[in-house]
């Protein structure tokens, strides 16, 4: 019984057999106000290699009324089962089929997508393929390699609009006939249908006019900013096409900024759909335009990584992905009159991080993994598909050289337009144009997994400001994987700069010298350092080149700790702070040592992304990895420092924004609470502060979790914001109740029944879990393992692993939460994609005990 899964040897063998030619796919979406079920009519027209062979087409839907193979009908109840329909005695060569069924909204966001906006009350929908979830929309060959043309015909209500891959035709009556795309896969196909608000632009370039347009609903549409969004776009095009040297390969490029939205966005070819929290109803800081940013020009390089040249199966999805990020990426630090020069700054400090973390779970995988069906792929859009994969990208220009390497990238377009390809694909490009064998590099970075350390070894003439370099040295070391990993930890050649600081008079760090090299093996001396004075610092991968954790030595260490806001730059700032960050999560840094270098350095960074980044991981140092006796302590000493930064900060600025939100997040005593409900009823305000929509949202959650607001407090504040955001803050308020009625609702709201879509179960399950209340939804640890299986069995992908991940008992820090997670695993067999998602979970518990316990030893 196949389910809904796919596994990679099918696909194969379906690869092997067919060629697809065409889709036509008829849709009736006329009853979409009212929701249920759509009529899908599809016509198909494939090529068999074999007379009389036997294959299946996906569909998952509620009932199919025909089968037609190449005239011949077949009865659905017969040949439809699970996802699958069955096609028995092909013919050689050209056949058609046409499948006519009943399929069905979603409010998960897969497949349709149907929302309705409380404030106009229409109905909104969206398509959310990828991975496998055409297939709940039309009967599909749902794999990438199994590219065809698409046409669609959709039948709509009076009013509304509809957008695909194909531009945008005037609909005759209720009817829109989409001309017919190029060869794409399933999984790119798109529609967005619904009474959209619209604002439309061009890019000019290469002698053609290129269609842009950009959409949200009409209760967004006052704060849609859209001649920002086109400016990061036209950019983009501008950037991509000149290091692409491939022309835009769609019609037009259309943005879809749509509700209830798992992920950021999705590249859709010319119709890319995005989250709608990216259209920003209060003040933000620059950190989220930056982001945002990110975000455009990431699904628009998908639109030549993923799109025109895709890869043939899903293990080589860091194929899209590392290159997307990359190339936004290096576009945002590069492109003429960007915004945000300072990108590989965050790169480092945000991405990176992630993809750190991600490396040292026990789910660790190389960047091209091994995925042997759908299952294993829907849990590997990670931090070293993305961010990893990006990293060891960002290094590999720094070994071939830039030029080069755009180069290999324009011939492997050229080569492989339209088409399907695997990782030898590019790496022969690459090796082409640089002259470089990158077999061995490809084989120790992109085959296996793991992360490795450097760590600097000094020799100097004396100790103090008058000591000489007399031996310098780059110690590589390649940690155990972790257990349960598979493969074994590798060293790797890296090629680093390593910079050398000094305090000027101004008391600022000044890079003096820097040296480029390659690292390989376990000891790299390094001569050229020599004879230098020894610096205050020295940083190992400075300028960001390699992929590796770095380590300072104890005299750097005992400089950043009270100079770290003194880098004038803020790139090696961010690789300290990583670095810091990192030593606290392996437990060489104690989390209260952690915070007093943050105090000690918050003040002078000037990058609002990487304070906002301290935030979060001071905040989730103190609730995770410190001894639970000194919790409080360092609770209040932080919050304190937030409301004192919070006054302290410029007004009006990012920082006194970054810095409200932190101390809204960890507000305690009752003299903090009160300035809380003060700044929410306007009785108290801090100079050039606005509390705004989004703002005063946070200032009532934690209001609501520290029962210092009620019901009736919830009730007008949704009356003062009506909308969809308003309802989910409201939920996760409701769900922050420090009350064993509001945590029992919560669960049986999610676990015990299907209560919400997608966006509201994620609001109330980040109410329920509260780094405060860890008594109270304690309990709820075995009641956890309980439901586990059967929430897996019976939900969506996306919505069973909202609820495995989130409400996994993260904050009962506890050899008892090892022991049960343990027992669970031997005894319940779970799949292997339900296996990863917990014993990642489990790994975020044992790496916490490490913690606390040398933060114990610390104090």
């Amino acid at each position: 019984m196949p389910g809904t899964n796919l596994t990679r040897e099918e696909a194969r063998q379906r690869a092997r057999l067919l060629t697809v030619d065409s889709y036509e796919i008829d849709l009736d979406l006329r009853g979409a106000q009212d929701g249920g079920t759509f009529r899908s009519v599809t016509t198909v027209r494939f090529d068999s290699a074999e007379a009389g062979a036997s294959t299946f087409i996906d569909l998952v839907a509620p009932a199919v009324h025909e089968v037609v193979l190449n005239g011949a009908a077949l009865d659905p109840a017969e040949v439809f089962e699970d996802s699958r329909i069955a096609l028995p005695s092909l013919a050689a060569g050209p056949n058609e089929l046409k499948v006519v069924a009943d399929a069905a909204y979603t409010n998960t966001g897969e497949g349709l997508h149907r929302f309705v906006d409380p404030v106009d009350k229409q109905a909104y929908l969206y398509t959310q393929f990828e991975v496998p979830d055409a297939r709940r929309v039309f009967a599909s060959f749902e794999q990438p390699d199994l590219k065809a043309t698409f046409t669609f015909t959709v039948k709509a209500p009076t009013g509304w609009t509809v957008v695909s891959n194909s531009p945008t035709p005037e609909p005759v009556g209720d009817v829109w006939s989409f001309a017919t795309t190029p060869r794409i896969s399933t999984y790119i196909t798109a529609l967005i249908v619904g009474p959209y608000h619209a604002v439309h632009s061009t890019w000019e370039g290469g002698g053609r006019s290129v269609p842009l347009a950009v959409y949200c609903r009409p209760s967004l549409a006052e704060h849609l900013d859209a001649d920002a969004i086109f400016d990061v776009t036209r950019q983009g095009f501008d950037w991509f096409q000149e290091k692409f040297d491939y022309a835009y390969p769609f019609e037009k490029y259309d943005q879809l900024f749509v509700p209830e939205f798992n992920a950021g966005a999705m590249e859709n070819a010319g119709a890319v759909t995005i989250r709608d929290q990216y259209v920003f109803r209060s003040k933000v800081t620059d950190a989220a335009y930056q982001a945002r940013a990110e975000t455009i020009l990431h699904e628009l390089a998908h639109m030549w990584f993923g799109d025109l040249v895709t890869m043939e199966w899903w293990n080589d999805l860091w194929l899209n992905e590392s290159f997307a990020t990359y190339t936004s990426v290096a576009c945002q630090a590069a492109a003429p009159g960007t915004k945000w020069p300072a990108a590989w700054t965050t790169f480092a400090n945000s991405e990176k991080t992630w993809a750190y973390r991600q490396d040292q779970l026990p789910s660790t995988h190389p960047i091209m993994a091994e995925i042997n069906d759908l299952d294993d792929v829907l849990v590997n859009f990670d931090g070293i598909t993305y961010a990893k994969g990006a990293s060891v990208l960002k290094q590999l220009v720094a070994y071939v050289g830039q030029d080069e390497f755009f180069k290999g990238v324009q011939a492997y377009f050229k080569a492989h337009a339209w088409g399907n390809t695997r990782l030898p694909d590019l790496l022969g490009a690459l090796e082409e144009t640089s002259g470089r064998d990158l077999k061995t590099w490809s084989k120790a970075w992109l085959e296996t997994a793991g992360i490795n350390i450097l760590r600097p070894e000094i020799e100097v003439s004396q100790d103090g400001p008058d000591g000489v370099i007399t031996g310098f040295a780059v110690r590589q070391e390649a940690p155990a994987l972790p257990a349960g990993a598979k493969g074994q930890a590798v060293l790797r050649p890296h090629r680093i700069a390593i910079g050398l600081y000094e305090l000027s008079e101004a008391g600022s760090l000044v890079r003096t010298r820097r040296v480029e090299l390659d690292v390989d093996g376990e000891l790299t001396e390094v001569p050229e350092l020599t004879g230098e004075r020894r610096p205050a610092v020295v940083l190992l991968n400075d300028d960001d080149l390699s992929y590796a954790k770095v380590r300072l030595d104890e005299v750097s260490l005992a400089t950043v700790r009270g100079h770290v806001g003194d880098f004038t730059e803020s790139l090696p700032r961010a690789l300290v702070w990583s670095a810091a960050w990192d030593m606290t999560r392996d437990g060489e840094l104690a989390a209260r040592d952690y915070l007093e270098l943050v105090l000690a350095g918050i003040a002078k960074e000037s990058d609002i992304g990487v304070v906002q980044s301290l935030h979060r991981q001071v905040k989730l140092a103190i609730d995770l990895y410190a001894d639970p006796a000194w919790r409080p302590s360092g609770l209040a000493r932080w919050t304190e420092a937030t409301e004192e930064h919070l006054r302290a900060a410029a007004p009006g600025s990012d920082h006194q924004l970054a810095w409200a939100r932190a101390f809204a997040a960890t507000a305690r005593t009752p003299e903090q609470l009160d300035l809380l409900a003060g700044l929410l009823d306007g009785t108290r305000t801090v100079d050039g502060l606005a509390v705004d929509t989004e703002l005063r949202w946070s200032l009532l959650q934690r209001l609501a979790a520290t029962g210092r607001a009620d019901e009736n407090a919830i009730v007008a504040e949704l009356d003062r914001d009506p909308t969809a955001a308003g309802e989910r803050h409201a939920a996760t308020a409701r769900a922050a109740f420090p009350t064993a009625e509001a945590k029992a609702e919560v669960w049986a709201s999610v676990v015990e029944s299907e209560k919400f879509p997608n966006a509201v179960q994620e609001a109330v399950i980040a109410g329920f879990v509260q780094t405060d209340q860890r008594e109270l939804i304690a309990p709820y640890a075995e009641k956890y393992f309980a439901a586990l299986k059967e929430v897996w069995d019976t939900r969506s992908h996306e919505m069973a692993q909202q609820i495995v991940i989130s409400l996994y008992p993260s904050l009962t820090i506890s050899q008892a939460t090892l022991d049960a997670t343990d027992t669970w695993l031997a005894e319940s067999d779970p799949v292997p994609a339900l296996r990863r998602l917990v014993t990642e979970s489990r790994a975020g518990v044992e790496r916490a005990l490490r913690a606390q316990a040398a933060d114990a030893a610390a104090g």
